[in-house]
């Protein structure tokens, strides 16, 4: 998934104060913002409290921006500090939204292979939401965002080696978690 990028020009406007280029701004990054922050929490409405709470935040601290960074990952910081904060506030989530992967054209897959595809994404959905937050953000960050090593690293303020070793982790957890549906593959093609 390719990252928007907005003109140096329209955040240079946005640190001035210019409530257009924000539109812009906003319109550019909603969707990814929103994105993160649903397959982080599992919850839509959660992930539009905190997607809008991004905003108010990156609306009040544009003229803060200094550019030592890229503003991506500005913003990527933003959104993992406030996702982080939701996860604080509520430490209750939900199972993650479908749009979790890409659906098939149900026209060309059998009604069988659709109902073990879905039941397949939901033990995986279900395992990632049990990840402690430490675990979860790196892989939303990498499989759902198509971030690098390095663009992690910069969004959740850690070494490349953390990030390195946060997925590790978290594809072993994640391999314990759901080693049944292996097993059930087998069984099922004997």
């Amino acid at each position: 998934m390719e990252t928007p990028r907005v003109e140096a020009g329209v955040v240079e406007a946005c640190r001035r104060g210019d409530r257009d280029a924000f539109r812009v701004l906003f319109e550019a990054y909603k969707d990814r913002v929103y994105s993160i922050a649903l397959h982080y929490s599992g919850n839509e409405v959660a992930a539009h409290d905190i997607a809008q709470d991004v905003f108010v935040k990156l609306f009040k601290a544009m003229r803060r921006f200094r550019g030592d960074s890229s503003f991506d990952t500005w913003l990527y910081r933003m959104v993992v500090n406030a996702c982080t904060d939701a996860y604080r506030r509520t430490r209750k989530w939900v199972a993650m939204g479908d749009e979790w992967s890409s659906v098939p054209d149900p026209h060309r897959e059998p009604m069988e292979d659709r109902l073990q595809r879905r039941m397949v994404q939901a033990a995986v959905q279900k395992a990632v939401q049990r990840l402690s937050p430490r675990l979860r953000m790196p892989v939303v960050l990498r499989y759902v965002q198509g971030l690098s090593y390095d663009e992690i690293a910069r969004a959740l303020g850690c070494s490349k080696g953390t990030v390195a070793s946060r997925l590790n982790r978290a594809h072993k957890q994640l391999a314990r978690r759901l080693a049944h549906l292996e097993e059930t593959g087998e069984r099922r093609d004997v």
